[in-house]
């Protein structure tokens, strides 16, 4: 069918069709299209151009705006609220965004989940143009569109990404060609007379789950478009769906021709974008467009060749596809063809901002004419033509794009995704995948936005921790601490590395059961609650993580996933030809199980590779491997040694205890673990202390440098792992060793013990905080600057006075002994003289004004004396541990640890006299100090020198520095102080008036104002204030503050936080300017100077903040302790939430609440993702804190156990944990 262009002007213009020889210009040649002959002067926007000629051909009162309000109402899925405004959500329970792209930018990414037998992309999206900025597979290294930082995504995306040019021709005589979501045609909202808009298109972006969706309504064409992506779930091979709908709202027939699709389209060629952002041009003269047909149907992007400047040249064979078509649920369309050639599209417009090329011929006369893909960046427009709607009829074309690793692969891709109604229901799938990944907190109150927070924190949190995948014995009742054959896999993991975070360079492996590594910190504190979702796995993230404690009482940087290995070369033999169908690829199996570790999406990769035939369906296939492999931790060490690694260890084994406090013992006493053994050694103080100049040049000081060096010792003992047939090193070259070559095991509570008695080794001169000798700082790594000056943190000695208290407790509890290595006992020997010695001198405690004073002498003698000890240790295992062990009588620890408490009491107390010192603090808010610094004020010079040659010294004398009001140190303070309601309610008080409280937006400053300090603290000072993490509401830390809150039993006040929109999703949409369910890293302050982006959030999801939201809910809706043991041990279940009553009817609400049969208010959740629990709430009141008064438990063969009183007994709270035999519960309270 003809395409239609305009011949002439007015209201009797005449239309023919376009390229028709037969049309002459003036001259006798061909006719040009009227947009051909414009002068380019006022051709300033190709949708403004037409804009102008399409309202003369519409009646007269013909109303934009009216035809928009009508589609809002029948065609759009939005809520419209009777006040006329939109809901918050759609009826598909995705976000609601409006005008979203003539708002403040913000970025944010589909989850990249494929499910657990896909293979996933991963896509970030921006609210400008079409949405999707950037995409691709495994990283950014290797994309489909070109990763940008979000600056730059912002600038780009509605030019370079996708893009979407329509003409549409009415058969009542009227014409348009417009660009749908052109920036050209953006409505202005800070007009004051916003009808100016109602000529413009109306936009609206959805957030779902696990979908992005943009729509325009654009009355004056009287055409809707929307625009759906997806990742394509539980296929074979990785996919961006893409589908774009065309809505005919006018009252005649239409009948289209289009380009949709990618403007810059990358191709395949390895790790390209190094390349791309700093040798782009040379690049391209290897791109190349390859066809796997004769047609325009199945173009193929790829390198000729890998770009190494090398003697070994490597063709490329992998590449990326494009692969469009009309989707139709009943006959299997054919592909359309795609228009690669840019310059057939946008001429010689190199910003790619008009489509000047498409102006002067039609879309057929593209496809009719040769199109050229060497030697440049091409694109990938689905080109569609002589398309006829009906009034309210709509078309969709579905584009596919992703990576085939072989041409040849594209024609089966092809024939798989045309199956009539296969984008459908890949889509329901893709949305019921994710559904069921955040089944473990489906709750209903009255307040579905809180509800639809919960499930997307969950999901959030996961995407950064991973999600706890149980395999081997899946179906069985046992936990992984009972059954060897149950293994627990983290599936979807993946460090941050989005348009905002570009710092950071993320993996999401594209294979079954995807995953990339972890920044520990992150790992550590988003599996926190993974046992409270997941009960099957038992102590299975304490014993990773306790494992990876090193000799030195760090840890390494990176945790990757698990592998799995076969010991046993004849057990993998058996399960090859359990799984197999065939002996030669039961043998080649047997070999891949031998033949070192393995993951499970590199076991079905292998299968694919070697052509090995499953003989069973692929989950039981995986799921019989693993049954029979063992399992091991790994790790990277990556760079540098953070001091707040150990922090979250406390954490993990409370959440544990509070599921399976029967098993504590057991976890402590009886389960080995190894030492990770990284390849970087902290040095001595007498190699680290430099003298060197000030900031300003005008004297010298000794600050603290090089703090690790890279130990080529420790590598060549790794070397002796190498595998001389891969070239990979082996599982042990990761675990220390005795000098016998044995990997060294200690338990659990030794491991902890170890633990402890080096970060009390570590403790400042003073006493107070735990020196950051190990050249990061702790969790606030924006201080970088702080190791350099010799500084210390409380919030360290918190978690200190936590561990050793709960070190404590178990000895005393089981009465058992602890054995150590011989090495810690002689350094814990030396430690204790010490502290003799300090005692004995009969010291007084300071007064306020001697901390202006140097350190006394007997207690910087005590430092040095301990400090050298703990490097002595260090020095003694720094390869080996000698094997040798030392028993230690559990009274003697219980003795032991009672006297460090006492010194690690006194060291609080003296750092409230210390106290803090800033803009507007004079040191009196009576609020925890959180870090401290040292002046070394006497030194002598020793042999050593730095790297870059500057002297070291011995410290003879210090002196304490302050610093400003962080609100970290309220936040772990109240974690020691929790059971004291008064202290707790003191602290709280302090705080909302202090210099942490941003008063204009009702939020808790990460620091209180850092005016008038130095940048030898780091590049905390270096950013404005208000932004990042200066003086900012860092999210993360908030929450944490707020968890302190709840824990503390502050009800009230933890209640007015979050309603008052302290706490998502009860901040203002319009303030926050994206997804009230997305947490950001921070939201500008009112600190920083530019009022108009104040209280707006940054740096989207993947935060620690969902690991603390994440508790919060596990005590609003659980309590702190799910299951405990009663005064005879027997175990029991109490659920004490602490719900307010607006949860269970909100008179501001639009949600009437639910009732049960007898008229109580009910609020409904699953817990373990598998049983449904009701609570039953008279009245609606606050349930702070109370247990119910009555259960009843309906179990799977539908009988009904009633359990009058706040707890479950033994033998029903052990059904519970184990799951399967119970089907619901009620608590009445």
């Amino acid at each position: 069918m003809s395409s239609y262009q305009k011949n002439g002007s007015g209201s009797g213009a005449e239309y023919q069709t376009i390229g028709d020889a037969n049309a002459t210009n003036g001259s006798g040649g061909p006719k040009k299209a009227w947009w051909a002959r414009l002068d380019f002067a006022i051709c300033i926007g190709f949708v403004v151009v037409i804009a102008g000629v399409v309202g003369l051909h519409h009646h007269f009162g013909y109303d934009p705006q009216a035809i928009i309000d009508n589609a809002m109402e029948d065609t759009s899925s939005v809520v419209i609220k009777k006040d006329g405004s939109l809901a918050l959500f759609d009826d598909r329970q995705r976000y609601v965004l409006e005008d979203y792209d003539a708002k403040s930018t913000w970025t944010s990414f589909l989850p990249g989940v494929a499910g657990y037998f896909g293979k996933p992309v991963w896509a970030f999206y921006v609210n400008r143009g079409q949405g999707v900025a950037t995409f691709g597979t495994e990283s950014k290294e290797t994309p489909i569109l070109e990763f940008n930082p979000a600056n730059k995504a912002y600038q780009s995306t509605s030019l370079l990404g996708f893009r979407t040019f329509v003409r549409g021709t009415r058969h009542d005589g009227s014409s348009f060609q417009v660009e749908p979501f052109s920036g050209a045609t953006s409505r202005n909202l800070a007009t004051d007379d916003l009808s100016e808009n109602d000529d413009k298109p109306k936009r609206i972006f959805y957030v779902g789950t696990n979908e992005m969706e943009i729509e325009e309504i654009d009355g004056a064409s009287e055409l809707q478009t929307n625009v759906q992506y997806y990742i394509l779930p539980e296929e074979d091979f990785a996919a961006l769906v893409r589908r774009t709908t065309f809505t005919n709202l006018g009252t005649s027939d239409l009948t289209l021709e289009a380009l949709d699709g990618l403007a810059r389209m990358e191709p395949y060629g390895g790790l390209i974008d190094w390349g791309l952002k700093n040798m782009g041009r040379t690049l391209e003269g290897w791109m190349g467009v390859y066809h796997a047909d004769d047609t325009l149907t199945k173009p193929f992007y790829k390198l000729s060749t890998e770009t190494s400047d090398s003697a070994q040249i490597k063709i490329e064979e992998a590449g990326h596809y494009c692969l469009s078509f009309i989707e139709d649920d009943n006959v299997q369309p054919g592909l359309l063809p795609i228009v690669y050639d840019t310059s057939k599209v946008f001429g010689k417009d190199t910003t790619l901002d008009m489509p000047r090329a498409l102006m002067s011929s039609s879309v057929e006369e593209i496809l009719a004419n040769p199109q050229y893909g060497w030697a440049k960046t091409s694109s990938a427009f689905a080109a569609l033509t002589g398309i006829t709607l009906k009034p309210g009829e709509n078309i969709t074309i579905a584009s596919v794009y992703g990576k085939a690793n072989h041409i040849s692969e594209v024609e089966q891709i092809g024939a798989h995704v045309t199956v009539p109604g296969y984008i459908a229901q890949k889509f329901e799938r893709a949305r019921e995948f994710v559904n069921d990944l955040a089944a473990g907190v489906d709750i209903k109150t009255v307040n579905p936005l809180f509800d639809g927070t919960v499930k997307q924190m969950f999901l959030d949190n996961g995407l950064r921790g991973g999600f706890p995948t149980i395999l081997g014995n899946v179906d069985g009742e046992t936990t992984y601490d009972e059954d060897p054959s149950v293994k627990v896999f983290h599936s979807f993991s993946r460090i941050h590395g989005d348009l905002e975070r570009d710092y950071n360079a993320f993996k999401i492996v594209p294979t079954y059961f995807s995953q990339g590594p972890g920044n520990y910190r992150d790992i550590a504190q988003n599996r926190r609650n993974d046992v409270t979702f997941f009960p099957r796995m038992g102590s299975f993230d304490i014993q990773m993580f306790l494992s990876y404690i090193q000799a030195d009482g760090y840890e390494p940087l990176t945790v990757e996933s698990v592998v799995y290995r076969f010991p046993d070369p004849a057990k993998a033999d058996e399960v090859a030809a359990e799984v197999t169908n065939d002996a030669k690829s039961a043998k080649t199996l047997g070999e891949v199980l031998k033949g070192g570790a393995f993951r499970p999406g590199q076991i079905f990769e292998l299968c694919e590779q070697l052509e090995i035939n499953m003989g069973v369906e692929k989950d039981v296939f995986i799921n019989t491997i693993l049954a029979e492999a063992e399992d091991r931790a790994m790790a990277v060490f990556g760079q540098g040694y953070w001091a707040d690694h150990w922090d979250y260890y406390i954490d993990l084994i409370d959440a544990y205890l509070s599921v399976f406090p029967d098993g504590e013992e057991a976890l402590m006493y009886e389960k080995p673990l190894r030492y990770f053994f990284s390849t970087a050694t902290v040095k001595p103080r007498s190699e680290k202390y430099v003298l060197t100049l000030t900031y300003d040049g005008k004297s010298k000081h000794v600050q603290q440098l090089d703090a690790t060096y890279f130990d080529d010792q420790k590598v060549d003992e790794q070397e002796a792992f190498r595998n001389q047939n891969t070239g990979l090193l082996g599982l042990e070259a990761s675990w220390q060793r005795t000098e016998a070559g044995q990997p060294f095991m200690s338990s659990a509570i030794a491991k902890l013990f170890l633990l402890g008695s080096l970060k009390y080794a570590m403790r400042d001169a003073w006493g107070v905080g735990v020196e950051y000798e190990g050249g990061r700082p702790g969790w606030l790594d924006s201080m970088n600057g702080l190791p350099g000056m010799v500084g210390s943190g409380m919030p360290e000695t918190y978690e200190l006075k936590l561990l050793l208290e709960y070190v404590k407790k178990v000895v005393s509890t089981y009465e058992r002994d602890i054995v150590i290595p011989m090495e810690l006992a002689t350094m814990v020997d030396t430690i204790n003289d010490a502290l003799d010695t300090l005692l004995a001198a009969g010291l007084a405690e300071p007064e306020v004004e001697d901390f202006e004073n140097d350190v006394p002498k007997e207690m910087f003698e005590y430092w040095d004396v301990v400090a050298a000890a703990r490097e002595n240790y260090r020095n003694d295992v720094e390869y080996y541990f000698s094997g040798e062990t030392k028993t230690l009588v559990w009274s003697d620890v219980d003795t032991m640890i009672g006297r460090w408490l006492e010194q690690i009491d006194l060291g609080i107390e003296r750092s409230f006299k210390i106290a803090t010192v800033g803009y507007g603090d004079e040191g009196d808010s009576g609020i925890p100090a959180t870090f401290f610094a040292y002046e070394i004020t006497k030194y002598e010079l020793n042999e050593n020198k730095s790297k870059v040659g500057l002297p070291c010294v011995n410290a003879k004398a210090m002196k304490v520095k302050k610093f400003p009001l962080f609100l970290e140190g309220p936040v772990r303070y109240m974690k020691v102080i929790k059971d004291d309601p008064e202290r707790m309610k003191d602290i709280y008080d302090r705080v909302k008036v202090s210099g942490l409280r941003d008063t204009k937006l009702d939020m808790y400053f990460l620091s209180a104002s850092l005016e008038g300090q130095t940048f030898d603290m780091g590049r905390q000072i270096a950013f404005a204030p208000g932004w990042l993490e200066n003086q900012s509401i860092w999210m993360h830390m908030s929450y944490k503050y707020y968890l302190q809150l709840i824990k503390g039993k502050l009800f009230d006040q933890f209640f007015d936080e979050m309603k008052g929109g302290g706490i998502l999703p009860f901040m203002d949409p319009d303030v926050y300017g994206r997804s009230l369910m997305e947490c950001s890293s921070f939201i500008a302050s009112s600190a920083f100077p530019d009022p108009s982006i104040v209280g707006e959030g940054f740096l989207p999801r993947l935060s620690g903040s969902t690991a603390e939201f994440m508790d919060m809910w596990k005590i609003m809706f659980l309590g702190p302790e799910l299951f405990s043991l009663d005064k005879d041990g027997k175990l029991k279940m109490t659920l004490t939430p602490a719900l307010p009553s607006w949860l269970f009817e909100d008179e501001e609400g639009t949600v009437d609440p639910s009732f049960d049969e007898d008229g109580a208010h009910i609020v409904q959740f699953k817990l373990f993702a598998s049983i449904p629990v009701t609570y039953h709430n008279p009245g609606g009141e606050n349930l702070y804190g109370i247990p119910p008064k009555k259960y009843e438990v309906t179990m799977a063969d539908g009988t009904v156990v009633s359990v009058d009183g706040p707890s479950l007994d033994a033998e029903t709270a052990a059904a519970v944990r184990k799951m399967k035999s119970v089907a619901s519960i009620d608590a009445y309270f």
